[in-house]
């Protein structure tokens, strides 16, 4: 059974999401106002800012002795002091809610002692809700689900950059069905958690905000996401951005990380 602290803490995460992702959903396909940071390469939108209002304010209420690390907020090192926080992309797929495609979601994980213990991703614009608590199964509005099961001769479906799929061998890449890029990365590996895809390759520079709360979904759902050494994830480190992952079900796992090692 998962820990009851856990699971009264995905309550909240959940109802928390749910707020901001309506909160987003308001603004969704009404030109909100858009802003470039990173030097002009990511860009955040007036929806971003409202919905990382109303989780920041909910959920520190709830639990003022948390840590707070969100994309939409200035770090603070104080979360390295802590045990357990909050970890928050108020929009993960900016780009796709400012071009009016519904392939975002809001992404809240509570992180202990560096591994997320719950998760959820809520994707209002396609009436989707994710969400998993450490020890348990893993839904999707309320119905379990579980990564892909391998098929012997079956093409495997993989979300992979094109400038990634050249890392692989001709003969490996012969098994595979490059889909179509889904721009919200929680989103892709959602995908994954709930067995539409077989795996994805993340490529470097995403960060604990992209990963914590689809990591423990994924897992929850008998996937993982590991590192090119197949070591799985420790957030809230000083540094949180991340190098070549590859998440997946077991059955193509290996395969995708012994292909990348080998490019």
């Amino acid at each position: 059974m998962p820990d009851a602290d856990w699971t009264q803490d995905l309550a909240l995460i959940r109802d928390a999401a749910r707020q901001a992702g309506e909160i987003a959903l308001g603004y969704f396909g009404k030109s909100p106002e858009v802003w470039w940071k990173n030097e002009g390469r990511s860009p955040v939108s007036a929806a971003d800012f409202a919905s990382n209002d109303r989780l920041q304010s909910l959920l520190l209420n709830a639990r003022p002795n948390y840590g707070w690390l969100s994309e939409e907020t200035d770090d603070d090192a104080a979360r390295l002091n802590v045990e357990t926080l909050f970890v928050v992309d108020p929009i993960d797929g900016t780009r796709a809610f400012i071009n009016g495609e519904k392939t975002w979601c809001v992404s809240v994980a509570v992180v202990h002692r560096g591994s997320p213990v719950a998760g959820v991703l809520y994707a209002p614009a396609l009436a989707e809700e994710f969400y998993a608590v450490a020890g348990a199964q893993a839904y999707k509005n309320d119905v379990a689900i579980s990564v892909s099961s391998a098929k012997p001769g079956a093409v495997r479906q993989i979300a992979v950059a094109e400038d990634m799929l050249g890392r692989f061998s001709s003969d490996f890449r012969a098994t595979l069905n490059r889909i179509r890029h889904v721009p919200s990365l929680a989103y892709r590996l959602a995908m994954v958690a709930d067995g539409r895809i077989d795996g994805t390759v993340v490529k470097r520079n995403s960060h604990d905000w992209d990963l914590a709360a689809a990591d423990l979904i994924l897992e929850r759902a008998g996937g993982r996401l590991v590192d090119l050494d197949e070591n799985r994830l420790i957030y809230n480190r000083r540094e949180v951005q991340h190098d070549i992952l590859c998440g997946g079900a077991e059955h193509v796992l290996d395969s995708l990380v012994h292909g990348l090692r080998a490019g």
